[in-house]
């Protein structure tokens, strides 16, 4: 059933791509505000409590929904889990901007490469030259395609029914959502949000770092990964970019010019720099973790079946 769902909905997607920012983040930012204005008295206890209504009473209900729907019929289940799956992942909440910027690159206008890597950001990049805009965006789809892709795959497999892609995507928004609010008003309310996603995240960024490994050079994706994640910022981003950028053989991070400063920031991967062609290179590396786990979950079928 799990691959078919996926199967599904990679279809569904082609033909009608979802608002990902309007129909998934706009609500689930306005239930976490709400939860936040009705339960933030400024403790750690509060966020705790805070979190599992926001997080663990959507998910519960969802499991609810899904175990009666397949006690009146599996197909109405199976359905289920391809609307939960086509609203909680996706290539397409990625893979516009980047191939627009691509696109734009190879036609070598950057001024728009710039606009629409800024707007895929968030934030100006008017100082960035042709090889700054092609390793932020390749970094930008090597994360995009975890969050939105690989780590939903992986909660959906761990956990009965869509209450595993539920869960990943409600921790993940919420959890960015209350880290915002935290870097303004330094509110321990917002800790719990941060840490328990940190928890839910830790084994899908590993897994999606090492079927990157697999699909792409193993050898350098796995140096870089033992060697250059912690000095990521992030550390969880690093494992992930420093795998993708080994696995690719191209060189990201590094400092850019960012509003009139310099960003600085720790150098990824061992190849060559960044460029238009190596963004066709990462399409490539994410579609072969694609079909790598269409296949692990096919294996998963065949051993459930034969069980």
């Amino acid at each position: 059933m799990s691959l078919f769902s996926l199967i599904a909905v990679f279809l569904i997607e082609q033909l009608q791509p979802l608002s990902y920012r309007r129909v998934v983040v706009a609500p689930l930012s306005g239930w976490a505000d709400f939860i936040e204005s009705r339960c933030n008295a400024g403790e750690y206890r509060h966020g705790v409590i805070a979190w599992c209504l926001a997080v663990l009473l959507p998910v519960g209900l969802v499991a609810v929904l899904y175990a009666l729907l397949y006690s009146l019929n599996p197909l109405l289940a199976w359905a289920f889990n391809v609307v939960v799956l086509y609203l909680t992942m996706g290539f397409r909440q990625f893979s516009h901007h980047y191939t627009e910027i691509q696109l734009a690159l190879r036609q070598e206008d950057l001024p728009r490469a710039r606009a629409l890597l800024a707007e895929w950001l968030g934030r100006s990049v008017s100082e960035l030259g042709s090889e700054d805009i092609a390793r932020l965006s390749i970094e930008q789809a090597l994360l995009a395609s975890h969050r939105h892709v690989f780590a939903v795959l992986l909660w959906f497999v761990l956990l009965p029914g869509p209450c595993g892609a539920v869960l990943y995507r409600m921790s993940a928004v919420i959890a960015e959502r209350w880290h915002n609010r935290n870097v303004t008003e330094h509110n321990v309310f917002f800790t719990f949000s941060c840490q328990v996603f940190g928890i839910i995240d830790w084994l899908p960024l590993r897994a999606t770092a090492a079927i990157f490994a697999i699909v792409g050079d193993f050898e350098d994706a796995v140096y870089c990964w033992r060697t250059q994640a912690d000095q990521w910022p992030e550390r969880d981003q690093g494992i992930v970019l420093a795998s993708g950028a080994g696995a690719l053989g191209v060189q990201l991070g590094m400092p850019v010019l960012d509003d009139g400063l310099v960003t600085d920031r720790a150098a990824l991967g061992t190849g060559d720099p960044a460029d238009v062609d190596f963004m066709q290179s990462a399409v490539g590396l994410v579609w072969r973790a694609t079909v790598m786990w269409i296949v692990l979950l096919f294996l998963l079928g065949l051993a459930s079946l034969a069980g």
